[in-house]
């Protein structure tokens, strides 16, 4: 700023001169001689509220004086006049300023790597430095409605932050009133501490309904709707749930009668609309007022809450093995949010199009709770299964920002006009593999690229993710600070391991059907906190993870693993545009064989064959059998329904050998001249 530069006659100023490798040979030579310098990795003061490029200089100049690094970050400032991010924040004249040392390190690399790639690895590990500077700076040692107030706080009450298909729009002050108004009848049905059960879609009232928990100190369990009952009571019993929020509205409209029918004999199944006519006026004005000084008014309500206590209770789909309860605590989310922010600049201008169900970790905390705590606006809908309309509402609300599956991104572009996503700046993909086919698709039909991520609900949900500054294509990213990681062998795995993880983001535990409301922390062979992912995975020499599939979606097939992923691409490669999931059976030759299913009605193992040996694919990767169908089971998350989709290919494996016995008998009797049965002919099933 040409005001402050005054100030640099008081200081020996070192001009570097980017173009000038001496100029870099210059300030090394300055810091071997123990000469103290502070150095901007940046470059430039930040216009987003999060770290912007790291140059190369700064690690390579650490890196060639072997220099001991003191990381130091001023934060505030971006909210003073002086910002670079207009429009961006709430300027305020006299922001509160910290200033946050972290403990001195050298940067570590290996001995044997030398030249460009050394460059590469000082600024990563530069990069990690910086971004470990910035993780710290957030609170995450507080209860999850404290950080929403000081959400509130920091970027202005009257902040519109929330809007559903009902074209609703909310302020922070107007959320505050409705959560105060709401927890004043939720405590007169409810206990401290209680585990509550919400089943309700993705609207303003949902979102009001989970904070009011959050602020009475109840925990929030997100029941998955399209699960069945059998699911649902399952669920309300290992969660020990005894009391259940829906709309009668939503059990109407979706046509789940007789659902709420049955497990209102199993739980206390309490409709909103009631409460809503039980809502008295001395509640409104309450509320009203509390809303004015809400940090007042939670304080009394959160003495002594603990934020490593339960926060909420999601269940896993169920894709591959019965749904478990996940408990996040208040610092895992919070932690999360952190290590996000890191790389995702959620600001005030930007709106995020939720569409992702709140019942999937994905949804509600990626979707929904991560922008509201940066100050974003939420437009929340409540199915993604409208391709044809979702696209124009982004098109219409101008959203930013837009998390998906490679399912629902391959349907909405489909059916989306090139104009319809320009306003998109950060898409990200999760909850599956991205789809090299949906990944082209929208680069060349919208010029977008998708951000591929990578978690599960356990680590709340989040563990690494690309991002526009650090990207390469093929792989989910490089792991979130405040993580760590290793790869465990796998017999017939010769790259990679399971990948097991840990750092505060991972959950407080299970709650497993056999022991009903007992938290199981997550525990290896290391100890507990680390937490086995169950996907087989590699990391590169930059520290990109490149996720290979499920260990339990790997065939052993003659003693060799084979990723059932490898399968997928390999049918994509043969015929590009259609859906295709392997799955494996049992084998009395080879221990296991590869079934594929596909909606591409003429696919044959001799097409595969042929790319197999163009693309220098195994041929162990060709399935021993394809199966055609009109449409794949999908769960409610978007994710294929790998038991619903293996128990209809092993009953049809069934008919087929039932048919191919009959077959082979009838056979055997006409060659020895025995008779058939009467009106029965060989092949007539067929």
């Amino acid at each position: 700023m040409k005001q402050f530069r005054f100030l640099l006659r008081f200081v020996d100023l070192f001009e570097m001169d980017t173009t000038n490798p001496l100029s870099v040979k210059s300030m090394v030579r300055m810091i071997k001689e123990d000469k103290k310098a502070v150095i901007f990795p940046e470059g430039r003061i930040t216009v987003t509220g999060t770290l912007m490029k790291i140059y190369e200089g700064p690690g390579l100049v650490a890196d060639k004086a072997n220099a001991m690094i003191l990381p130091i970050m001023i934060d505030g400032a971006q909210l003073s006049p002086f910002s670079y991010m207009k429009g961006r924040g709430r300027i305020v004249a006299f922001p509160r300023i910290t200033i946050r040392i972290l403990p001195p390190e050298k940067i570590q690399i290996n001995a044997g790597v030398t030249g460009h790639e050394r460059r590469v690895a000082a600024t990563f590990a530069m990069q990690d430095i910086m971004y470990r500077l910035y993780y710290s700076g957030f609170d995450s040692r507080q209860d999850l409605f404290s950080a929403f107030l000081q959400a509130s706080s920091t970027y202005g009450r009257d902040k519109v932050v929330l809007e559903d298909f009902n074209r609703e729009p909310l302020s922070y002050r107007q959320m505050l009133s409705r959560i105060f108004i709401l927890s004043r009848r939720l405590r007169l049905s409810t206990g401290a501490g209680e585990h509550v059960g919400l089943l309700l879609p993705n609207t303003n009232a949902t979102v009001i309904c989970f904070l009011a928990l959050q602020h009475l100190g109840r925990i929030p369990a997100m029941l998955n709707y399209t699960a069945g009952i059998q699911a649902l009571t399952a669920a309300c019993t290992t969660g020990q749930i005894k009391t259940v929020y829906t709309s009668r509205r939503f059990v109407e409209n979706a046509g789940l009668q007789k659902l709420a029918e049955e497990l209102g004999t199993q739980v206390t199944l309490i409709y909103l609309e009631d409460l809503r006519g039980q809502v008295t006026v001395y509640d409104k004005l309450a509320g009203f007022i509390c809303s004015y000084y809400p940090v007042l008014h939670h304080s009394r309500m959160s003495i002594g809450r603990d934020p490593d206590s339960p926060a909420v209770i999601l269940f896993t789909s169920g894709s591959e093995g019965s749904p478990k309860g996940v408990v996040l605590s208040h610092s895992n989310i919070l932690s999360n949010y952190a290590q996000v922010r890191c790389h995702i600049n959620f600001c005030p201008k930007d709106i995020v199009f939720s569409c992702l169900p709140l019942f999937h970790s994905f949804g509600l905390n990626a979707g929904t709770l991560m922008p509201l705590l940066g100050g974003s606006k939420v437009f929340i809908y409540p199915t993604p299964l409208r391709y044809r309309i979702i696209p124009e509402l982004i098109y219409e609300l101008e959203a930013t920002i837009l998390f998906g599956t490679s399912t629902f991104f391959k349907g909405y572009a489909h059916h989306a006009h090139p104009y319809d996503l320009k306003s998109l700046r950060f898409t990200v993909a999760g909850a599956e593999k991205l789809r090299e086919d949906t990944l082209q698709l929208w680069m060349d039909k919208f010029g977008i690229r998708i951000l591929e991520g990578y978690g599960v609900t356990e680590t709340s949900p989040v563990i690494s993710v690309n991002t526009p500054i650090v990207y390469k294509s093929g792989t989910v990213g490089r792991i979130l600070p405040g993580m760590e990681s290793y790869l465990e062998p796998v017999d017939g795995i010769q790259e990679g391991g399971r990948l097991i993880v840990r750092g505060p983001n991972i959950m407080l535990g299970y709650l497993l059907p056999d022991r009903p409301g007992v938290i199981i922390p997550p525990r290896t062979s290391r100890g507990i906190g680390w937490y086995d992912t169950g996907d087989i995975a590699s990391i590169d020499k930059e520290g990109f993870i490149r996720i290979q599939g499920r260990a339990r979606r790997f065939a052993k097939l003659g003693g060799e693993m084979i990723s059932l992923t490898v399968v997928e691409e390999l049918a994509m490669q043969t015929w590009p545009g259609f859906n295709h999931v392997a799955v494996n059976l049992p084998d009395e030759k080879k221990g296991e064989k590869i079934i594929l299913v596909t909606n591409y009605r003429n696919a044959n193992r001799r097409q595969m064959q042929e790319t197999a040996r163009r693309l220098y694919y195994s041929e162990l990767c060709i399935p021993r059998n394809t199966l055609f169908a009109e449409e794949l089971p999908l769960l409610g998350t978007g994710k294929i329904n790998y038991i619903g989709l293996t128990e209809m290919v092993r009953a049809e494996e069934i008919k087929n050998q039932g048919w191919l016995a009959k077959f082979s008998n009838m056979v055997r009797k006409s060659e020895t001249g025995e008779e058939t049965s009467e009106g029965e002919e060989p092949g007539q099933e067929a």
